[in-house]
């Protein structure tokens, strides 16, 4: 699955004898090389993750999608009638592959046409150390109207070598992106965004979010970095039920 994960099992127990000891060294080896496969890498294509009931739309819904909202940032006409929340992480490899590859043909064909509005929720995960202030300097932007300029530049901007955007790059970011950077700064620095940010991984986490991206989409769940045509499936799904 195309999906960084929130957990992973490592426990094997040893045996005493040189056999089994060889085998299970054997059987982790094995295991380990599975999973990389099924994980796959950063360049790879984005194929992985799950759709959930894709051709029944909101009759599928296994979520409240006015909570999943919540208070957040919307892209696009408010009235639309498909509704897509996304769980993310932007220190995260596969969601910034989805920004990438599938974001930016979602909003040329369905969001600028105000037939979908987006919604982007925090999700950073526990082992990406610099997710949580990204997250919340996201959040700072949108104080003064600026949430999606922020989202799309630090996406743009998302350090190849994984180690995330640091501070002080979102605070240059503030800068080019003409905000008032003493209450930018100030935000960020006293960690003002930071429930907000621990209500949206609360929320993930209650509607059955285990890694990022995950997505919501009038009520069914796509998991991970998906191309566009499965995201197209669904939506058109939900489009005919409106």
């Amino acid at each position: 699955m195309e999906q960084e994960q929130t957990q992973e099992k490592t426990q094997q127990k040893p045996s005493s004898d040189r056999f089994w000891k060889f085998a299970t060294v054997a059987l982790i080896v094995v295991l380990a090389v599975f999973a990389f496969r099924n994980t796959g890498s950063p360049s790879a294509g984005p194929t992985g993750g799950t759709v959930v009931n894709p051709g029944q739309g909101a009759a599928a819904a296994v979520v409240d999608m006015k909570t999943l909202i919540d208070d957040d940032s919307v892209l696009g006409d408010p009235k639309a009638p498909v509704t897509i929340v996304e769980f993310s992480d932007y220190q995260c490899p596969f969601c910034t592959r989805f920004y990438e590859d599938t974001e930016k043909q979602i909003y040329e064909k369905y969001i600028k046409t105000g037939k979908v509005k987006f919604v982007y929720r925090d999700f950073p995960l526990s082992f990406h150390q610099n997710a949580q202030k990204a997250a919340e300097g996201a959040e700072c932007a949108g104080e003064q109207g600026k949430y999606f300029e922020m989202h799309n530049k630090m996406f743009d901007k998302s350090q190849a070598d994984g180690t995330g955007i640091a501070v002080a790059d979102l605070k240059t970011y503030a800068k080019e992106l003409s905000l008032d950077t003493a209450k930018f700064n100030d935000c960020l620095d006293s960690g003002k965004m930071a429930s907000e940010v621990q209500k949206d991984m609360a929320d993930g986490a209650a509607a059955g979010v285990q890694g990022t991206p995950g997505f919501f989409v009038n009520g069914v769940e796509v998991s991970g970095a998906q191309p566009f045509s499965v995201f197209q499936q669904v939506i058109e799904a939900a489009l005919a039920k409106n």
